[in-house]
């Protein structure tokens, strides 16, 4: 059995009074903050494990508190205690030094196995949250900016009803890749139909599909509404009606364009991702947006599948964990695009094993 320490209940902390024993208890895990005169104060988070371990006994007003009276006090002063309790046990298991951080956010600063803590850097921030909260992608993003200018990484520990522990990484990018991004120089007719745009002019169609636009479709190049959209403001494309092959106007083909959900959120994201040197296709098969390609797609699989989002994104954790297992399934890594009224933020989700 190993040996019990005795701590006093201090409403929102537990101390340990005696300088040895707290000494010991802080150098076989360093769980705690070491006071001086040799106490240690352990969080309420932190004491619990301990008690529930075995090598803690807590009292308040002379009288020792069990497992169940120490977790419900726990309760009763801090919302969401025993979601971050389970996150916490489940790190300490793992074998990680684990620090409380306030106020929060993070919930948790986590070191590497068996790092004494006042030498090492942190590994991970870590944000422990229900699967039943609210995923909130600008509260999410702008946090993750903030621990990345620290040099933190961000680990979100989401416990599901059961109690299970799910973890994601999430951090932002700035995609790029090496093409060019630019469009042909030629410009030519293109023929909008109702869901689509065809080019039968062979030289525009082979500088289009050259520049990784389309696909083929008989004798002709096939494009979407949106490549379309998008190569018209270059001035790669004349548009003409099928119907009776005069020329329209941009309005015109945006209007038609428009019955599709989104429209406008997913051209501006494609817009963005083109001049970043990115070839973008169809995601639909993965259910996203876009399929998004960094290298030549005619040697190399698509590395992010990609959903555009309005800057005011708010959805539920098993809504995002979902698109996430289907990419991992693809072995691709999700990404998120807010589009507001200003820049595009790229968030990237992917599920880990910390």
């Amino acid at each position: 059995m190993p040996e019990e320490f005795a701590a006093e209940l201090l409403d929102d902390h537990v101390i340990i009074p005696d300088a040895r024993e707290a000494s010991q208890v802080y150098n076989k895990g360093w769980a705690g903050t070491p006071q001086s005169g040799g106490a240690l104060r352990l969080e309420l988070v932190e004491a619990l494990h301990l008690v529930e371990s075995g090598r803690l006994r807590v009292s308040r007003d002379g009288e020792t508190l069990d497992l169940e009276a120490l977790m419900r006090h726990s309760i009763s002063l801090q919302k969401g205690f025993e979601i971050r309790y389970i996150v916490y046990s489940d790190l300490r298991e793992r074998g990680y030094t684990v620090k409380p951080f306030a106020p929060a956010p993070p919930d948790f600063a986590a070191y590497e196995r068996g790092a004494l803590p006042s030498r090492s850097q942190t590994r991970f921030y870590i944000l422990a949250r229900s699967e039943r909260e609210a995923f909130d992608l600008e509260q999410l993003r702008k946090f993750t900016e903030r621990a990345e200018t620290l040099d933190k990484k961000v680990l979100m520990a989401l416990v599901d009803e059961e109690g299970d522990l799910t973890y994601y990484e999430i951090s932002t990018l700035k995609p790029c890749g090496p093409l060019t991004g630019k469009t042909p120089q030629s410009r030519g007719r293109a023929v909008v139909l109702e869901e689509r745009v065809l080019v039968f002019d062979p030289g525009l169609a082979k500088a289009l599909q050259a520049a990784h636009y389309g696909r083929p479709a008989g004798k002709a190049l096939q494009l979407s509404l949106l490549e379309a959209a998008y190569l018209e403001e270059t001035g790669s494309l004349e548009l003409a009606s099928s119907r009776t092959g005069k020329t329209i106007t941009k309005a015109a083909l945006l209007k038609k364009a428009r019955r599709q959900l989104d429209f406008d959120l997913r051209l501006k994201v494609y817009r963005d991702l083109r001049g970043r040197g990115l070839v973008v296709r169809t995601g639909f098969k993965y259910g996203t947006h876009f399929r998004m390609y960094d290298a030549d797609p005619d040697s190399a699989h698509a590395k992010y599948l990609l959903h555009a989002v309005p800057e005011n994104y708010i959805s539920t954790w098993p809504e995002v964990s979902r698109a996430v297992r289907l990419a991992h399934g693809v072995r691709k890594e999700l990404i998120l695009a807010r589009a507001g009224k200003g820049d595009i933020h790229y968030l990237r989700l992917g599920r880990m094993r910390p």
